[in-house]
């Protein structure tokens, strides 16, 4: 019987540092052998099924069981259920494998469990989140007095961003201070402008931060999925001649579905004439700068008032992982304010930093330790060439089902997201993408496209190869054919 001052935590004692290196070991040892050699992304069985073996667990015994009896048990009954987003039959969503370095970055995290609210709470970490920042802000040239934060995601960084834009807004245009007195009077003129294919999290954001879904102005796009500039200046023009006020435009630097990037060029000159925030979601696109290749489809990305920055789609590490970098760093004073037990003034006034000054969120992980690691391990070259090969095979693809007169694909790719279609109706197609998921264990996307329903590769596997891209293609064709035959 081991004593539980040897299992409950990794401490000094010999016993205990024994004990977290043989879980570490043994847990490790069960998630390579899970990893079906069939090169399936996904092996387990439908919902309805999958749900009785979850619950067939016992969640809370009245004795515990011990960690061996329960590691045998999710051999068993978990995971071989898992997805397995490293296969390359998974190309459903922007959802990455994670780099090898980076999960190895996850257990050194979760093991010290830092908390990234305080200096106190996260010595090394904050002072390297905090760096981390800086050297961020340089490489998308942010300029000098530019900052930046960890997040929870793209959804958060946005809502940062939008939150940040608000609140500039408010204090320089209408003289008016939001953090203390609420939203002013007119808040129900404000209004944000952006891509009507943008994330979702612009309405959210617009919610939650008691805007309301009316503020967000959705402009239409041209047919390469781009804001469509002409339209957005007429509508800015029309909202301010109805006495509205347009406070933020939010170009899209790659598009949920199509990786399609808005011309921020131009948005940052109409923003500069109505005096409106730029805030840019690069939560996709953002990789493309370390593309030597590439990084010029990102171009004006500088100009961004706020930037969202993630790292779990293209950067290949494990969720979670986004910043949000903004050009002047003093705009954090947004989110400020001090607690007694927690980021006292005196402490910072002697050079303590305490990271939930500039942060909507008070506990946070210490993400930033596995971009340090992966941009370490890998370098500019490595980067380059596993972004580049990404690029390079939606290229490859696009073209070949556009040469097929099979398939139909509306979209150059700018990224690395194909969007395409059988020439077949809807429901095969549907059903096509049901079957690829549960009898073949490749998992692919499925959007919607001038109301007819279209498949999708999201392409963040480097490990693709053209002759595998072929066969799934031909396997969707042969799927098609007999779907089609039996309807």
């Amino acid at each position: 019987m081991k004593n539980i001052e040897d299992t409950l935590f990794l401490t000094p004692s010999a016993t205990s540092r024994k004990e977290y290196v043989r879980i570490i070991s043994e847990t490790a040892q069960a998630v390579a052998d899970s990893v079906p050699d069939t090169g399936k992304a996904y092996s387990g069985p439908p919902p309805d099924e999958l749900r009785k073996i979850i619950r067939s667990m016992e969640f809370f015994p009245e004795k515990g069981m011990g960690f061996e009896q329960v590691l045998e048990s999710a051999k068993k009954e978990i995971l071989p259920n898992f997805l397995v987003p490293s296969s390359t039959s998974y190309m459903a969503h922007l959802h990455s494998p994670a780099v090898m370095e980076t999960i190895a970055a996850e257990l050194i995290l979760s093991t010290f469990n830092q908390s990234m609210d305080s200096w106190d709470q996260s010595p090394v970490a904050t002072e390297m989140e905090t760096e981390a920042c800086l050297q961020l802000c340089k490489l998308y040239n942010m300029g000098p007095d530019s900052d930046g934060v960890f997040t929870s995601g793209g959804s958060q960084s946005n809502q940062c961003g939008i939150n940040l834009a608000r609140d500039w807004y408010c204090r320089e245009k209408l003289n008016w201070d939001v953090k203390k007195h609420g939203l002013p009077t007119d808040f129900r003129k404000l209004r944000l402008y952006t891509s009507e294919i943008s994330h979702f999290s612009m309405e959210k954001s617009a919610h939650l931060l008691g805007l309301g879904y009316e503020a967000v102005v959705k402009v239409p796009v041209d047919s390469r999925m781009k804001m469509d500039m002409t339209v957005l200046r007429s509508l800015v023009e029309a909202d301010v001649k109805a006495g509205n006020l347009p406070f933020c435009v939010v170009a899209t630097i790659g598009t949920t579905d199509f990786g399609s990037i808005d011309p921020v060029n131009e948005i940052s000159e109409l923003c500069k004439k109505y005096g409106m925030w730029l805030h840019c979601d690069a939560a996709y696109g953002s990789g493309l700068i370390l593309s030597k290749e590439y990084v010029n489809r990102i171009a004006g990305v500088e100009k961004a008032d706020s930037l969202t920055v993630d790292f779990h789609k293209m950067f290949l590490i494990p969720i979670s992982g986004s910043v949000v970098l903004v050009k002047h760093g003093s705009e954090f004073n947004t989110f400020e304010i001090h607690a007694d037990y927690l980021n006292r003034e005196e402490d910072e006034e002697d050079g303590y930093i305490n990271l939930v000054g500039k942060s909507i969120q008070t506990t946070r992980r210490f993400d930033a330790l596995k971009v340090w690691i992966a941009f370490r391990t890998r370098g500019r070259e490595g980067w380059s060439e596993i972004i580049g090969k990404c690029v390079e095979n939606a290229a490859y693809f696009h073209k070949k089902i556009s040469d097929d007169p099979d398939f139909t694909s509306p979209v150059v790719p700018e990224i690395s997201s194909v969007v395409f279609r059988l020439n077949m109706s809807d429901n095969v197609n549907k059903r096509v993408r049901r079957r690829l998921l549960l009898h073949e264990g490749v998992v692919i996307g499925q959007t919607v496209v001038g109301g007819k329903t279209c498949l999708k590769f999201t392409l963040l596997n480097p490990l693709l190869t053209h002759e595998r891209l072929d066969s799934i293609m031909e396997l969707i064709r042969r799927l098609g054919k007999e779907e089609g035959a039996s309807s």
